[in-house]
């Protein structure tokens, strides 16, 4: 079970059922990331696109759309859990506002790219993940045009993992769980560009 927090469907419980093994972002975890969103990074819910990877029964991207979010995608392997996701959001007449893909995050992510950018992305993988898929994971979202120039990937993780990369700006902890925060990559500006198409001359 899980609660949204906020907005339209403040304090509504989304029950899963018990033979579902997932392990949804606290309430703590969620308050204070959500915090941090409004707060630091001073989105616009309505007018963001974001795309929450490993979106499990659905705990952040209900989150998103019940603070206003139209323009979500989900990513979620299990089957159950993406059928759940899509079952919930059209109880609570969100449906129009998520698009829910079943997928392998690797995959999606390898097959996607240059295709859409995003103002925010959030992934939540499994705690067992190992370091090195935490480096594929990061590389590929920020290597492959997912970002937005104003945007960030945010990254949720065991405290005791602890991941470095040239972008990440910044870890936040909370108990266990850790968020950090990843920034995109430097585009070439014009001057750069024409810098170097002079040199392939």
């Amino acid at each position: 079970m899980y609660r949204i927090i906020s907005g339209q469907w403040k304090a509504k419980r989304i029950s899963a059922p018990k033979n579902f093994d997932v392990r949804p972002t606290t309430d703590f975890a969620k308050e204070a990331l959500f915090s941090i969103i409004e707060n630091r990074f001073r989105f616009d819910f309505g007018s963001i696109s974001v795309l929450d990877l490993f979106a499990g029964i659905g705990s952040l991207s209900l989150e998103f759309t019940s603070r206003g979010c139209k323009d979500l995608t989900s990513v979620e392997m299990n089957a159950k859990h993406a059928a759940f996701i899509s079952t919930t959001s059209r109880e609570l007449e969100m449906d129009s506002q998520i698009n829910v893909i079943r997928a392998d995050v690797f995959e999606y992510l390898k097959k996607n790219r240059n295709r859409k950018t995003y103002e925010l992305i959030v992934a939540d993988p499994p705690f067992e993940m190992e370091v090195p898929k935490y480096e594929e994971l990061i590389s590929l979202v920020l290597n492959n045009n997912y970002l937005k120039e104003n945007g960030v990937f945010i990254l949720e993780h065991q405290s005791r993992t602890k991941l470095q990369h040239p972008n990440l700006t910044d870890t936040r902890k909370y108990g266990n769980v850790s968020f950090s925060f990843f920034k995109p990559n430097e585009r070439p500006t014009e001057e750069t560009s024409e810098t170097e198409n002079e040199s392939a001359d």
